[in-house]
């Protein structure tokens, strides 16, 4: 077995640590970012009609795509590193084709337009992975030449997005035709008992981490739904098989990939269909926005992970094998969308694993195994209610908050308004797109003022001239997201 395990780059004992720890190890990641099988088909399939007959096949889209991609991190980048959809780039492809989205972004995209949206992202991200210049990939070159503030807010931005969503879903916020938001009524039981057991859900899922219990997200939706029976909130007729969620795996397999409601290679729709008339920037920017979001959580992701551990890191904290890291991100996006899911990319919640004593592909490999046997048990996954699944939700938003706030430089004016813009925009519009196009935009223009001003003042006085800090990257896509917000477009 050992020996085995060498040939295939698992060398553990180099490593440090033993065939034992790395499974345990996978496990916990498993545990840490098994939420993301409930979670995601409620964030793709918000606000569509028919969401339930969709949910089975997102299910199985998101757990093939978390196996993919991690199996990728096991084989290719040989680290303890999983991958599964995306949080943010979920709630992304969720609003584009919701009801709502012809409100938000001036159209309406079919499934399969938004997947072939994701994959020409993951296209363009493999190559910028690929294509180096003076030794630096593509990718690496656009990540450094994005403004640090405007970088910096987006995960934070992303966060309250995610949790608001989650307080939507759960009926904690309420509409108001006066304040068009509101909080819900705790005196009508009706409406507050899917909101108290979401909020019961979070305490529960905030206290189980303040002890360092692992797999605390996955427990806390666990016992939200158990509560939710009581309250009525959960539905354990899922159980028996209904709801078309059924227990005979080859049946939902066989949904999957030719079944009326699959998302299995619904990209290819578009080949018939084309895009809305009148969408091409908006598809252009929606694009760019996928591969930047992806772009910097995948760097911070695996720095977060990976540095200040030698055994997988170097002395400046760069990851191993950080260039198969990047290629298997990059196909596992592309995987992804032919299966029917968002933006598969590497999770933080890795680190859960590596601090288990995780340090090789064996715990990818084992939280990869972990996904597939989690297809076979369907039904226990969709009795889970939607109040749960916003407790996850919210959990998610305060992490991604806590963990990035921090990196916000406020120092000066330009970029704690352009990171403000970036963060309030995001929640306010609920368009990831629109809170990077704003915040982008801001930093540029103020920051090309300011530089004006300076160099005025430094031929009045005859001084040194000031350094021209923006870069052609930040330039180019400012005037791509000036044309979409400003122009009027009929491509």
């Amino acid at each position: 077995m050992k020996k085995f395990l060498d040939l295939l780059g698992f060398d553990a004992e180099k490593k440090q640590t033993s065939i034992r720890t790395e499974i345990i190890a996978g496990i916990v990641t498993f545990l840490s970012m098994a939420y993301i099988l409930m979670v995601n088909p409620a964030q793709i399939l918000v606000g569509m009609e028919n969401a339930a007959a969709y949910w089975p096949s997102v299910f199985i889209a998101t757990a093939l795509g978390a196996v993919i991609g991690t199996l990728l991190m096991a084989f290719l980048a040989k680290m303890p590193l999983a991958q599964a959809s995306g949080m943010g780039l979920n709630s992304l492809l969720g609003g584009l084709i919701a009801l709502w989205a012809a409100d938000t972004y001036g159209v309406r995209f079919t499934i399969g337009q938004a997947f072939t949206m994701v994959l020409i992202s993951g296209l363009i991200f493999l190559g910028l992975s690929v294509i180096k210049i003076k030794g630096k990939t593509f990718r690496e070159l656009v990540f450094d030449g994005m403004p640090v503030a405007v970088r910096s807010a987006i995960s934070v931005g992303i966060g309250l997005f995610i949790a608001y969503i989650g307080f939507q879903n759960a009926g904690v916020i309420v509409a108001n035709q006066y304040t068009q938001v509101d909080l819900v009524n705790f005196t009508n039981w009706d409406s507050a008992k899917t909101a108290i057991v979401a909020l019961v859900g979070l305490f529960l899922i905030a206290i189980l981490d303040k002890f360092n219990v692992k797999g605390s997200v996955i427990l806390g939706i666990v016992g939200a739904t158990v509560i939710g029976i009581p309250f009525g909130v959960t539905d354990l007729s899922v159980l028996s098989g209904d709801g078309g969620v059924s227990w005979k795996f080859w049946e939902n397999f066989g949904n999957f990939f030719a079944g009326e409601n699959s998302v299995f290679f619904s990209f290819t729709d578009v080949f018939k269909t084309g895009f809305p008339k009148g969408s091409f920037f908006t598809v252009v920017m929606i694009i760019i926005t996928m591969c930047m979001i992806d772009m910097f959580d995948t760097m911070g992701t695996i720095v977060g992970c990976c540095g200040g551990n030698r055994i997988l890191s170097d002395e400046n904290d760069k990851p191993h094998n950080y260039g198969k890291i990047m290629m298997s991100d990059a196909i596992a996006t592309c995987s992804g969308a032919l299966l029917g899911t968002s933006t598969v990319t590497t999770f933080v919640e890795s680190g859960s694993g590596v601090s288990a004593g995780g340090r090789t592909g064996l715990t990818a490999f084992t939280t990869a195994c972990m996904f597939f046997l989690a297809m076979f048990a369907m039904p226990l996954f969709a009795v889970i209610p939607g109040a749960a699944t916003a407790a996850a939700l919210i959990y998610v938003g305060v992490l991604m908050m806590k963990n990035n706030i921090k990196s916000i430089d406020f120092s000066t004016a330009i970029n704690a308004t352009s990171a403000f813009l970036t963060i309030v925009i995001m929640v306010l519009s609920y368009s990831i797109t629109k809170g990077i196009g704003i915040g982008l935009l801001s930093y540029t223009l103020m920051t090309v003022l300011a530089y004006l001003v300076e160099l005025i003042v430094a031929c009045i006085k005859k001084t040194e001239k000031p350094v021209w800090s923006i870069s052609t990257v930040a330039i180019v896509v400012s005037v791509l997201f000036a044309i979409y917000f400003f122009v009027p477009t009929v491509i």
